[in-house]
């Protein structure tokens, strides 16, 4: 994947603005600093939305870095993910993934998440851990679009990995 400098240069040259003005966060309200974080988060989300993985990776990881106590944390990280896994990177999904999983217990990512977990151990090869996860998200969000998601898969792989009864002596008396 071709890496776009311009853009990686335009979003650290607009994250160093944001870091050398740390004065402002001193008499910032509450609403000002989730104003910048949803402005930053935004910008990000157009680099993804670019498909630059590579700039919007360093984006959300940038951002964390800065916001990591907001709201926008826990999408952040779902979204360093989701850049990981769109490279191919699917070890390093998988851990921004459980970290969305593990430390943000109440985030609207949860689902997602969990789905994404599935989906990376499909990628990997894994089906079990996979179908595991797929079980979890269909148990824990039935009525969510990932549960739905989830069964699909769950269909597929059943299809894909269940073994072929052996051929019996009964059988074979059968077709004599």
């Amino acid at each position: 994947m071709r890496i776009r400098r311009g853009r990686i240069v335009r979003i650290f040259a607009m994250l160093l603005l944001l870091t050398v003005t740390p004065p402002l966060y001193a008499t910032a309200t509450p609403s000002q600093i989730q104003d910048t974080s949803r402005h930053l988060y935004d910008r990000i989300m157009e680099e993804f939305k670019h498909r630059d993985y590579e700039a919007a990776l360093a984006g959300f990881r940038f951002f964390l870095e800065l916001h990591g106590h907001t709201a926008l944390a826990a999408n952040a990280e779902y979204w360093v993910g989701e850049c990981q896994y769109r490279m191919g990177r699917y070890k390093d999904a998988l851990k921004a993934f459980y970290n969305v999983v593990s430390y943000y217990p109440l985030s609207p990512k949860l689902a997602a998440s969990t789905l994404k977990i599935g989906q990376t151990y499909t990628k990997l090869k894994d089906l079990e851990k996979a179908r595991m996860m797929y079980e979890r998200v269909v148990d824990q969000y039935p009525d969510s679009p990932e549960a739905e998601l989830a069964r699909k898969a769950i269909e597929a792989d059943s299809i894909r990995i269940e073994p072929v009864p052996p051929f019996s002596e009964d059988v074979a008396d059968g077709l004599r």
